[in-house]
This record gives C-alpha cells, sequence and structure tokens, in this order.
C-alpha cells in the first residue's frame, strides 16, 4: 500500500499565519487532515522560543551566551543563582497558548471562507518539558527545575485546550532532545534513561484530554540543518513507540518517524517489522525531501517500497495505510522553496517519481 496521507511537523517557513494556512489550503487541501500554523515568528526556530521566558525567570542566571559556530554543543546554559529555592521559582507566561489562540482565530475564518477545508484539524506542536530543560539548564541543576517548569508547560497546554473546542484541535508532542539522551549526542542526568524518558512522554501523551487526537514527532533534530546523529536505522525509534503505547492510557493518533533523505538501506526499515502500536495509529515518514536535486534518482520510489513490505508483513497490523512528512518542520528551510516542498508532498502521494 503506497502512502495516502500527509502530516506536517510544525514549522513553515512563511512570513505569517494567514500565508501558511492558504498555502496549505491551496496546495495541499484534504490530504491532510490536521493543519499546523507554521511556528512563525518567535516560534520558528523551536525551543529557542523559551530560552527568553527562561532568562526572564526570577531565581535563574545565565551561564554562557549562545555561540552560533558552536551547533548542539554551544546551545546557551542557565542555573539556578546562589541561594535561589529551586521550588519557588515562578514561570513567567510561557506563551504558546496565547500565540495559538491567535492562531485559531485566523484558523476559523479561513475554514469559514474555504480556504481551509472542511473537517480539517488544528494542530498545535508543543515540544515536550525535558527538551527545553535538558538545552538550556546545567546538568546538576536539571532534576531540581524540571518539575515546576513541566507544570508550568502543562498548564499552558491546559489553557489552550480549555479555551479552544476540542473536537477541533489537536496536539503534538515534539521528540527529539530525548532521542539526543539515548543516543548519547547530549549529556543527562542519571534519572533519565530510557525507562524515564518513556514515563515522562505518557504523562505528555495522557496530559491530552479526549476526544482531542495526541500525536509525536519522533525527531533527530534540526539545528543548522544537521542531525545530532544520523539514525542508523529505526530501531530506536520504534523501541520508544512501542514502549510509549505499552505504558500510555490513552491511544497515540500518530506517529512521525526520522528517515533520511538518501537512506534506502533495507536495514534501515527492518525494525518496522516489530513496530506493536495499537491499530488505528496514523504512521508518517520522512520521505519528502529538503533537497531532491541531491537525491539519487530513485531513492524515495525504494523508500516506499521498504516501509510497505515492512508493514504488510507486519504481524500486528496488516497492511497499513500510511503517510509522508519531512524530516522536521520546514520552518528552516529557504522561504522561496517551501511552495516547491509542498508540492512535493502532493506528487509523492500520487505516485509520481521525484
Amino acid at each position: 500500500m503506497p502512502p495516502t496521507r500527509i502530516h506536517f511537523n510544525g514549522s513553515i517557513n512563511l512570513p505569517d499565519t494567514d500565508a501558511v494556512f492558504r498555502e496549505l489550503g491551496s496546495r495541499i487541501g484534504d490530504l491532510a487532515t490536521r493543519y499546523p500554523d507554521g511556528e512563525t515568528g518567535d516560534r520558528s526556530n523551536w525551543i529557542w522560543f523559551q530560552l527568553q521566558r527562561f532568562w526572564e525567570t526570577p531565581g535563574l542566571e545565565r551561564v554562557s551566551e549562545a555561540d552560533a559556530t558552536a551547533r548542539y554543543g554551544g546551545l546557551p546554559k542557565v542555573r539556578l543563582a546562589s541561594g535561589a529555592d529551586p521550588d519557588a521559582v515562578a514561570w513567567p507566561n510561557l506563551g504558546y497558548a496565547d500565540a495559538y489562540r491567535a492562531s485559531w482565530d485566523r484558523f476559523v475564518a479561513l475554514r469559514a471562507d474555504g480556504v481551509i477545508p472542511a473537517g480539517t484539524r488544528f494542530q498545535v506542536q508543543y515540544p515536550t518539558p525535558l527538551a527545553s530543560i535538558n538545552a538550556w539548564i546545567v546538568p546538576e541543576d536539571q532534576d531540581a527545575l524540571e518539575a515546576s517548569y513541566t507544570r508550568a508547560l502543562f498548564a499552558d497546554l491546559d489553557r489552550l485546550l480549555d479555551d479552544l473546542p476540542r473536537d477541533q484541535v489537536a496536539v503534538q508532542w515534539d521528540v527529539a532532545v530525548e532521542f539526543g539522551i539515548l543516543t548519547g549526542s547530549f549529556p543527562n542526568t542519571a534519572s533519565q534513561d530510557f525507562a524515564s524518558i518513556v514515563e515522562r512522554l505518557a504523562r505528555c501523551v495522557d496530559r491530552v484530554p479526549a476526544p482531542v487526537p495526541v500525536g509525536l514527532h519522533l525527531c533527530y533534530g534540526d539545528y543548522q540543518h544537521q542531525h545530532f546523529v544520523q539514525p542508523e536505522s529505526l530501531a530506536l525509534q520504534v523501541r520508544v513507540a512501542d514502549a510509549l503505547a505499552a505504558q500510555a492510557r490513552r491511544e497515540i493518533a500518530w506517529l512521525s518517524f526520522t528517515v533520511p533523505q538518501d537512506q534506502d538501506a533495507p536495514g534501515y526499515f527492518a525494525p518496522l517489522r516489530d513496530l506493536r502500536v495499537r491499530n488505528g495509529t496514523e504512521l508518517y515518514f520522512a520521505l519528502v525531501p529538503y533537497h531532491p536535486s541531491t537525491q539519487a534518482p530513485g531513492t524515495t520510489e525504494r523508500q516506499i517500497r521498504l516501509i510497505d513490505e515492512a508493514l504488510v508483513n507486519h504481524p500486528g497490523n496488516g497492511a497499513v495505510e500510511w503517510g509522508i512528512c519531512t524530516e522536521c518542520g520546514m520552518g528552516r528551510v529557504d522561504r522561496e522553496d517551501v511552495p516547491r516542498l509542498l508540492e512535493l508532498h502532493r506528487e509523492i502521494v500520487a505516485g509520481v517519481p521525484v
């Protein structure tokens, strides 16, 4: 079964939310059942949106500034100020609910005008709490601050979902830093092992109330257009997905998997045979290349065949309907390339050779 649907992981490098919704409506239509707002403006560089909040939080102080040449190792850090009580840290407004509430108004208006297809859900993306904690806090203070920040981020999500109709919205958790920890690419504390990471992710999934669909973007990073490590196969992503599906109390509506642009080795996709997520969970694979002109001819067709073979022979699911996405969002691609990338989604689903 070839791919039949499209998913967007969040960011889209267009001028504003209106432009995102109009481009998706005109170029994608109902091939995607959820539209993000593109995470435009301050949110375009993912958790950097939260760094300013960390700098504004009383009781925290800067340790280092950003080093634009250092990739993942040069992220700026903050720490607890001398004498500060971690339990007394009061986080400021984290800003996600406010941004999404403004985008929702445009979503509703454009859907009423027919620009966005009827029945499309409004998709919001949140980084997991551990993402900002691990990225911005020095390791020795992460455990002390994680609980209060988690409460603040969950409260932001609660406030948003209390304000929107739950039958018209969907929530995605962006899971990237966790893979950095599990691959040894990022430093971690003793509390950030595989089992505890899955527990954290289950809490994120379960925080989203029914009937709001919840999904996860399984990511290996896109800082300066580079993964923190190139995955050798889907094995770790499948392991996380299986453990999470077994532990979460509610169904996971979708998963999006990282596939490097030129990866078409059979062994990369073979772990899909071990995927044990529940029937009904939508699966998306990053087969839309950011730079199609540099991809070897026939790569996408080979990737499709290998995914389909693995899913068709899956003992738990049988033949599985699946879809496509990009490896990360499209917030850091050149703006002039966005329309072509959107069209490429349609072409792959339509079976047009890339």
